[in-house]
């Protein structure tokens, strides 16, 4: 029962990055044209871990060291390390009507955490024809990845994804998602009560 609501998240989740994925164009000099293409996950993946990879970088915000910043818009999140600088890390957001800011603090912490969807999802999924489980054990194959931040009381966490080819695009239901290195890196820099800026 168990694996057969694994495989239908599997599927669920490949379905949505089908539609998700977006599409890269390259010159063909033989034929003098523009080619577009769609790259399968795994290509996509490996694409978004270069152009998205972790580093510092220089940083101008008025914040206080050791807090979140979380730029939707350029999909980056910095945590601001004071003197000028931030480590920088790709992220994934909230699709279009799944988008919010504000100011919170992280209140709780998770290593491999469970995912239960809330019940406005399944709601959702239901009406789509899909069945979401009303809660999957932590694991490679769950959503949230290797670590969770949960932020205030709200139902929004950053946390790590499974789906690499994620970052950099606006498809979650208004989570922030990272790589599963790069959420585990921060995980290890940050405590209960760190302020959590969303852009």
């Amino acid at each position: 029962m168990l694996r057969t609501l694994f495989g239908a998240l599997v599927l669920l989740l490949s379905a949505s990055c089908l539609t998700a994925q977006a599409d890269y164009k390259f010159y063909d000099p033989n034929t003098g044209e523009w080619v577009t293409y769609r790259p399968s996950p795994e290509q996509a993946g490996k694409l978004a871990k270069r152009e998205y990879r972790r580093k510092v970088v220089s940083y101008s915000g008025s914040e206080a060291p050791g807090t979140i910043v979380v730029d939707t818009k350029a999909r980056y999140l910095y945590h601001v390390m004071g003197h000028g600088k931030a480590m920088r890390y790709g992220i994934g957001v909230g699709r279009d009507g799944f988008t919010w800011k504000g100011s919170q603090k992280i209140t709780r912490m998770a290593k491999w955490p469970g995912w239960t969807p809330p019940p406005e999802m399944i709601a959702r999924e239901r009406q789509k024809g899909r069945k979401l489980p009303a809660h999957m054990p932590g694991g490679p194959q769950n959503p949230l990845g290797a670590r969770a931040l949960y932020l205030g009381n709200t139902i929004y966490r950053i946390h790590g994804t499974n789906e690499d080819w994620s970052i950099g695009h606006a498809v979650s239901s208004g989570c922030i998602r990272m790589f599963n290195e790069d959420v585990e890196h921060l995980y290890e820099q940050v405590s209960v009560g760190t302020v959590v800026k969303v852009l």
